[in-house]
């Protein structure tokens, strides 16, 4: 927001050097940085009469505007001071102070007509300011208002349009406020007092025997009208340094009237708009300016509806720039390339898209039939195709250097001849398919991921078919090859067989040889032994024989002992009972 602090002191718009009008562009861009709708006040009047007094009180300040303390004209070309309006919330008032009309060192009274008339072109209220009263004089010195309908028009119409044009200018023009300065008369009409509005309407009004038409324009040409008549603020000396002087040493009236006059600026002055009702902002007055000013000097005379075209044409091509610097703005921080389809991205155009064409209704104006609002449609469009080419160039990218990434391996090993083997062709499929499901698994690929693989696949044709080829010639020569390996391990398996038959017709021989010889031999040990066993048995039955005649021999003796035992115990008996004989006897 930008206030008063940013402009200290007025600084000069149109500046007017030798009769040449010449826009200022530090005032230009010190004025484009108001973005508030403007309240502008542009004064205008014979030089010497107070005006940039006025102006500064409009201000706020005792100084700022130039008063000058000569009989020379101080203020050249136009002055402006933004300030912010003292009761209007978030406007700003622009107070225009303009060279004083008709200084007798110009000596050409027709830059003080275009002075006239651009202040009229560019406020919505202007002042006129003069001394004295109301009179024939007055009516005279204002004759610039006269020369209005030469000096601008309404619209592009031709002369025989020109009553029609003067009626469209009645409400473009703005409200009238005439001041008059060091009024010493009572303000009666006809013997009856009189507010200064009566005063100003009364001293319009035709008279017999004057000039009526300056007076007829403003009835014309200016609805409102108000009138401020001020006493001589001062005397003598006082007033070649009025600006140094406080409220109490001013005359009374003069103070009470300097104080309506402001509080009527305050309340009633109506913010500037354009045809249509359009508010007026610093960009938009700076655009006036400079379009009037370059009519005035080419030698055109300024037209109010070019004027408002040429501005419409400005805002409305800077309103379609930032509109669409905001979709472009969106849509990059809402976007992230690649998208995985395509309904994402319009997704984020159509809210993209309504925000930027919101923001142009808001800041454009007079777009007649759309033609911005369509261009700016048509930008958004074309945009969009960028950023659907956009899309697609970053999927293509992002999958191109997966595919390189996933497969290098395979082609490296390619390279190398790894599949060209038996088999190889098979070997070289699965791992593509392996390969295919890893980039598949990959994110983020976005629109082109299949048709990228498709295309590297299709160019991968060639290789996957000359291993197809090799595999086969490499598959045939190694059935031939097993073939006849086959054929001489059939042939060295008979071999082995029928050496293996011979060897075991020889090992069954030598076991026929063994067995017989095995049993020669046992049959000769069982001659042997059936020989040693008849020799045992004849042996065994001699022995037997000898045993036998030898127990008979023992049993003989053994009974011939037992005889002779039993003989000797009969004995023994016998002599035991011939002893118990003896005894008994005894």
């Amino acid at each position: 927001m930008f206030g008063a602090h940013l402009m200290r002191a007025p600084i000069c718009l149109i500046e007017n050097s030798n009769g040449q009008f010449v826009v200022n562009q530090k005032a230009l861009r010190v004025l484009r940085k108001f973005t508030q709708p403007l309240v502008v006040v542009a004064i205008v009047g014979l030089y010497r009469t107070g005006k940039s007094y006025l102006m500064n009180k409009l201000a706020g300040r005792r100084t700022g505007f130039s008063l000058g303390s000569t009989v020379q004209s101080h203020t050249k070309g136009i002055w402006m001071w933004c300030v912010p309006h003292p009761t209007k919330p978030n406007h700003t008032l622009v107070l225009l102070d303009t060279e004083g009309l008709g200084d007798v060192e110009k000596g050409d009274n027709k830059n003080d007509t275009w002075i006239f008339a651009l202040a009229v072109l560019l406020c919505s209220t202007f002042v006129y300011n003069s001394m004295g009263t109301i009179d024939q004089q007055a009516m005279e010195d204002i004759y610039y208002v006269t020369e209005l309908t030469d000096k601008i028009k309404a619209k592009s119409s031709s002369r025989t349009e020109q009553m029609d044009d003067s009626m469209e200018l009645v409400s473009l023009f703005p409200d009238f406020v005439w001041t008059v300065r060091d009024f010493i008369l009572e303000l009666e009409i006809d013997g009856q007092p009189a507010t200064p509005d009566q005063y100003l309407e009364n001293a319009l009004k035709p008279k017999k025997g004057t000039s009526e038409e300056a007076g007829m324009c403003i009835q014309k040409f200016f609805r409102n009208k108000n009138c401020f008549v001020f006493a001589p603020p001062a005397y003598g000396k006082k007033l070649l340094k009025i600006e140094q002087l406080h409220d109490d040493e001013l005359d009374a009236d003069f103070v009470k009237s300097a104080e309506n006059f402001r509080n009527h600026i305050y309340n009633k002055a109506k913010a500037k708009t354009l045809p249509g009702g359009a508010m007026v902002n610093g960009p938009r007055l700076g655009n006036l300016v400079v379009n009037y000013v370059e009519a005035i000097t080419s030698g055109d005379i300024p037209c109010m509806e070019n004027a408002v075209l040429a501005l419409a044409e400005l805002e409305n091509s800077a309103a379609v720039q930032k509109a669409f610097a905001v979709y472009e703005k969106m849509m990059r921080q809402g976007i992230q390339f690649p998208t995985e389809t395509i309904q994402e991205l319009l997704r984020l155009h159509d809210i993209c898209e309504r925000e930027a064409i919101n923001v142009f209704i808001k800041d454009s104006f007079k777009d007649v039939d759309q033609k911005f609002q369509k261009a700016l449609e048509n930008r958004l469009k074309a945009k969009l195709d960028e950023f659907c080419k956009q899309n697609e160039r970053e999927s293509r990218d992002r999958c191109t250097a997966l595919l390189q990434d996933i497969f290098r391996p395979l082609e490296e090993a390619v390279k190398q001849s790894a599949f060209s083997k038996p088999g190889g062709y098979d070997i070289y499929l699965q791992q593509m398919r392996e390969l295919q499901k890893k980039y598949n698994q990959q994110p983020k690929k976005g629109i082109q991921a299949n048709k990228i693989l498709e295309e590297y696949l299709k160019s991968k044709e060639t290789v996957a078919d000359a291993i197809k080829q090799a595999d086969q010639r490499l598959t045939k020569k190694e059935n031939q090859r097993r073939e006849q390996e086959r054929q001489a391990q059939a042939a060295a398996e008979a071999a082995r067989r029928m050496e293996m038959a011979l060897r075991r017709q020889e090992e069954i021989n030598r076991a026929i040889q063994r067995r017989q010889e095995k049993e020669r031999r046992q049959m000769f040990e069982r001659m042997k032994a059936e020989n040693r066993r008849l020799l045992e048995e004849q042996k065994r039955a001699r022995i037997r024989k000898l045993e036998e005649e030898a127990r008979r021999i023992q049993e003989e003796q053994r009974r011939a002992m037992a005889e002779q035992e039993q003989q000797l115990q009969e004995l023994q008996q016998q002599y035991d009972n011939r002893s118990s004989d003896s005894c008994t006897i005894l």
